[in-house]
């Protein structure tokens, strides 16, 4: 029955990025949030382990049931909601919920960025903010893996667009492509904005939709910190090195473009090196198949590029700057020699 109903979990990943990067030693030293054990996935590096928190005991107005400060300056939280309905109702319910909870989770990230201002570099509530749905649906005897995605594949589809109206053939079909599974009863469809887990056993799996999530998140606030520093050279507003740059072995680094750019390109490529090799899942097929789908879905990879190619430009911008410094410290060394050898041939003429 295509209206039979189904038991299962809307889970809401939502990740902020709040600044720089997060002192872990002070959250803990001050005691600024009540901290649990770290039980973070054996599937990440220990470089990338976050600080877990305990909404609940922070305050009882925040309804997240997991919260998460990442060291480069990210909050992440994770809404489990319960749900019994048909597939169909299920399109509109999502929609409802998936607005509520957008709203719910900026009120709960600032408080969470409240307590925890004093600790961030850079602190701002939010540079940017992502958002991904999963759907996780108990599986029953009456549907199979197969059964389930041709029976329910239209309600599916729309659902995972957060549409109403049932999609095209060629959008279903784009969609549901992407389905696969490990084990014989279970099922994943990854889409852009959500994916559809049919499995009871789904728990270990969370933590890559989040990781995905956050990395997407990072990606495009990388992205348009670039673009930012482009369009200012491009419209001529980067500060001319001091005066104090030009001078033979003398360094400057404050307020020096050069270093400015140069820090830039190094805690960009440093953050999204970790991001990118946080990940640790050879040798386990249905970790990296799913990792590989998200990458895909999410576009990271096409993030991935654009930001090394404005690296690169801004690695040319760096080396004009410097050859220029060079050309300019050069051409002092020059005029010294001269004014010297001049004062010595007027000295001897003198005498």
């Amino acid at each position: 029955m295509v209206n039979e109903h189904f038991n299962g979990n809307i889970v809401i990943f939502q990740a902020f990025d709040v600044g720089d990067d997060i002192n872990f030693s002070k959250v803990l030293n001050e005691k600024m949030l009540p901290v649990l054990p770290s039980q973070y996935s054996k599937y990440f590096k220990n470089y990338h382990t976050p600080l877990t928190v305990a909404p609940s005991l922070i305050d009882p107005k925040i309804t997240c049931n997991n919260a998460k400060l990442h060291n480069f300056g990210v909050i992440t939280l994770r809404y489990q909601i319960p749900f019994r309905s048909s597939l169909e109702d299920l399109k509109s319910e999502i929609i409802a919920i998936d607005a509520r909870y957008e709203t719910q989770s900026l009120n709960d990230a600032f408080f969470i960025f409240n307590r925890i201002k004093g600790a961030i570099k850079q602190p701002n509530f939010f540079h940017l903010r992502k958002s991904y749905t999963v759907v996780q649906i108990n599986p029953t005897s009456s549907y199979d893996v197969v059964a389930f995605k041709n029976t329910f594949g239209n309600s599916i589809a729309s659902t995972l667009r957060f549409e109403t109206e049932t999609l095209s053939e060629y959008q279903k079909n784009e969609i549901l492509e992407s389905a696969f599974g490990y084990y014989r009863g279970d099922l994943i469809i990854v889409d852009t904005e959500a994916a559809c887990v049919y499995d009871d056993e789904y728990e270990d799996i969370l933590e890559l939709f989040e990781f995905a999530n956050m990395q997407q998140l990072e990606l495009q606030y990388f992205d348009r910190v670039l673009d930012t520093q482009l369009n200012t050279v491009y419209e001529r507003q980067v500060k001319a090195p001091p005066l104090l740059a030009y001078l033979p072995f003398i360094s400057v680094t404050e307020g020096d473009p050069i270093g400015d750019l140069e820090k830039l390109k190094v805690d960009i490529s440093v953050i999204t090196e970790r991001l990118e090799n946080s990940i640790k899942v050879a040798g386990e097929a249905y970790y990296s198949e799913l990792y590989g789908l998200l990458t895909e879905k999410l576009d990271l990879q096409n993030w991935k590029e654009s930001i090394n190619r404005k690296l690169y430009i801004i690695q040319d911008i760096a080396t004009v700057y410097q050859n220029k410094i060079d050309a300019v410290r050069g051409d002092i060394l020059s005029v010294a020699i001269i004014i010297l050898i001049t004062l010595e041939l007027v000295i001897l003429i003198i005498k």
